[in-house]
């Protein structure tokens, strides 16, 4: 689960990133899982709220969404 604080950590390493500084060789690998580990949950996220979404018709029947193979 991504929490604020991981994301404020995201949002500061990407605006350090943008400075003539730059990042760290250890910021950048932080930088890397961080950002990895947010688009899972976004992925999670999405799978989960499609799982549960339903289409219906205009006969009223609803049909929920199924999984590509």
């Amino acid at each position: 689960m991504i929490t604020k604080e991981k994301i404020d950590r995201i949002n500061a390493l990407a605006r350090k990133s943008r400075t003539a500084e730059g990042l760290t060789e250890a910021e950048k690998e932080e930088q890397a899982a961080l950002r990895q580990e947010y688009l899972e949950a976004v992925r999670t996220n999405l799978v989960s709220q499609l799982e549960h979404t339903v289409i219906q018709t205009p006969d009223g029947r609803r049909i929920p969404l199924k999984k590509k193979p």
